[in-house]
């Protein structure tokens, strides 16, 4: 398997590309606007073609490269069935895979952060036919929970995500095995989290043992904590969001 994390400290935001170099076939996962052109690169310098574009959510902190990437390479755009974008993609139910070559990532249901949100268990069917590691979006993060605030609207209140969000952590991702490695979407300098460490890398076990967010004990005192004392949003949240639906820049770059 061909696995590099790449990030862009600006926006404290964490993409991958990995997949199968003897297919020449290779994913990237919550693509960042400005790397564009290093996705490309790397996957060209391995040979290989990038043949998917796959989100964990719809981002509210930063642009999406995934319509650029779709555009200069051909690949299929897939985000978490019911994300409510306008754009061509193809919706991935909860336990729906893609494989790029012999390398597959699973879509595994994470709503809180957001209504739409799906982690994805990547395994490597050239070493094992058990999952190796999880890119975990803003679920889990290393040292936190994702804020419930930024997708939240209508019937969808704050205290609601963030329920969601604590069953999704219990019941999906602290169920893995403790080996199992942890890559978030955002690290320290992020607004998407409190208390994040620098280090975008953790596994299930260490965060369940040492996540601050994992440690309440109860569901009502998990909530409690993450509505409390929420960072200010992100700058021009409304306005990406907007442009990461539409498929399109904003306006502002162009």
């Amino acid at each position: 398997m061909y696995f590099r994390q790449l990030l862009n400290d600006e926006t404290a935001c964490a993409s991958y590309l990995l997949g199968c170099k003897s297919k020449g076939r290779l994913a990237v996962v919550d693509p960042h606007v400005e790397l564009v052109d290093e996705y490309v690169t790397r996957a060209e310098a391995q040979g290989a073609e990038i043949a998917a574009v796959l989100e964990t959510h719809v981002q509210a902190d930063h642009v999406s490269g995934l319509p650029a990437l779709i555009e200069r390479t051909g690949a299929t755009a897939y985000l978490p069935e019911g994300a409510g974008v306008d754009f061509e993609h193809h919706p991935l139910a909860d336990g729906e895979a893609v494989e790029v070559g012999n390398t597959e990532l699973e879509a595994i249901a994470t709503p809180g952060h957001a209504g739409a949100h799906h982690a994805y268990l990547v395994t490597d069917h050239a070493r094992a036919e058990e999952p190796w590691f999880a890119l975990t979006g803003d679920a889990v993060l290393v040292g936190d929970a994702g804020r419930p605030d930024l997708h939240a609207h209508g019937d969808e209140t704050v205290e609601e995500m963030a329920r969601a969000l604590y069953r999704s952590i219990t019941e999906r991702l602290l169920s893995l095995p403790d080996h199992l490695l942890v890559y978030p979407a955002h690290y320290a300098g992020s607004v998407c989290g409190r208390g994040l460490s620098g280090h975008p890398a953790s596994t299930i076990g260490f965060e369940r043992r040492h996540n601050g967010a994992l440690q309440h004990g109860s569901e009502e005192a998990f909530v409690d904590a993450l509505v409390r004392d929420i960072p200010p949003a992100p700058d021009h949240q409304a306005e990406i969001l907007a442009a990461n639906r539409a498929g399109r820049a904003l306006a502002s770059q162009g």
